[in-house]
């Protein structure tokens, strides 16, 4: 079995490789199936076709769109439909698949690179713009177009699945046909799959393929959250400003950035509240400094303050009392205990007691009078001279002449 690539003036033959590749297409009449019962209208509908490069096994699945979730759907029960893996998914250049694609570069969208990832197989498109280089998917959309669709058109369907159901019969009897050439060593397109494709296909993996619904970012926002059905889902601030991807499953959020690569996951929300799911390491330090002040209350600054003895708890109820409302207090608190941080705790206890000795409990005053006792423990390491200590490592002056 060969292809044909090159010029309208010579071609090349190309052999077809058994189990090698799986064309991808849709098929680019939209036919008029779909009754409406409250309208009585026909509506278009879009049909999904993939063959296989050396049999040339049909499948074929209807859709109401060609989105890329349809695509990708699509794509996915072809493979379950085969049974098995190809070496290479070859797309047509649809929008919905291929995102740029030039002689020395392809981006593909996030969608394909996960599936090349599950089924461990190759996206590869054909080159643009010469159309004898895909020969094998066109002839078979042609055919789909006379056989497929003049048939499903004798009858008329209320939904989908009455719609697919059919496609299904009408693609078994066109896959068992007989080839018209007696010589064709496939006979039919499902002996040629048994026979020469499937066993140099690879197995399909153990686990189901999960559908995600994929929205694109060109930046992260400054509040470094990316909206999905009502939600906000949080990625590492420092990525504010770049492009991502947010992938959704039934279960599951995953951010990924411009090459796919994973940033960070959340569990899915529906409940009403809270729009904003967070992740705590996801906050640049200001902010979480003040969702840290304004989440707790005061018994949690004063469980705090016990860590460091009773003067520092007494500071800390003075100052939660000094306020009309304790809430109002909560940032003086946390200054107090963040201030407290690398300090020996001895020096924290002293610099409490004269607070509280001073009657003088508030944020500044104890951040000047840590910053003092420090200052007074610095000093008293060097002796009442104001000399250095004398030492054998140290040498004075008179080592220099």
């Amino acid at each position: 079995m060969v292809d044909t690539y090159g010029t309208s003036k010579t071609s090349m033959p190309v052999e077809r490789i058994p189990g090698e590749k799986m064309y991808i297409d849709w098929v680019g009449d939209q036919p008029e199936l779909l009754l409406d019962t409250t309208t009585g209208e026909l509506r278009k509908v879009h049909i999904f076709t993939t063959t296989l490069g050396f049999s040339s096994l049909v499948y074929a699945e209807i859709f109401p769109d060609e989105k890329l979730p349809h695509f990708i759907t699509g794509t996915v029960h072809a493979l379950s439909y085969y049974g098995a893996v190809p070496k290479y998914l070859v797309p047509d250049n649809l929008r919905t698949a291929v995102t740029r694609h030039s002689k020395d570069k392809l981006v593909l969208q996030s969608a394909f690179s996960d599936l090349e990832t599950f089924y461990d197989t190759i996206v590869l498109p054909p080159p643009p713009r010469k159309p004898k280089g895909k020969p094998t998917v066109e002839n078979h959309v042609r055919f789909l177009e006379t056989h497929l669709v003049e048939e499903l058109k004798k009858d008329t369907y209320i939904s989908l699945e009455a719609l697919n159901a059919a496609v299904k019969k009408i693609v078994a009897d066109i896959n068992q046909r007989p080839f018209q050439k007696k010589s064709d060593i496939r006979k039919s397109r499902m002996n040629g799959f048994e026979k020469y494709d499937k066993p140099r296909m690879n197995q399909l993996p153990g686990e189901s393929y999960t559908l995600c619904d994929y929205k694109y970012f060109l930046k992260v926002p400054d509040n470094y959250h990316l909206e999905y059905d009502a939600h906000y889902y949080s990625v590492l601030y420092t990525n504010k400003g770049k492009p991502a991807i947010l992938k959704a499953t039934m279960t599951e959020i995953r951010i990924c950035d411009e090459y796919n690569r994973l940033i960070c996951r959340h569990p899915r929300s529906y409940r009403d509240f809270p729009l904003y799911i967070t992740d705590d390491n996801h906050m640049p330090p200001e902010h979480l400094y003040y969702k840290e002040v304004n989440a707790h209350d005061g018994a949690y600054y004063r469980r705090w303050a016990s860590v460091y003895g009773e003067s520092m708890v007494t500071l800390i109820d003075r100052i939660l009392r000094s306020s009309k409302h304790e809430e109002q207090a909560y940032n003086s608190c946390a200054g107090v205990l963040h201030s407290c941080k690398d300090v020996p705790h001895r020096l924290i206890q002293e610099a409490a007691e004269k607070c509280v000795e001073a009657n003088a409990c508030k944020y500044s005053y104890f951040k000047k009078v840590l910053s003092m006792v420090q200052n007074n423990h610095s000093s008293s390491a060097i002796n009442g001279t104001g000399k250095l200590p004398s030492h054998t490592n140290i040498r004075g002056k008179e080592a220099y002449k």
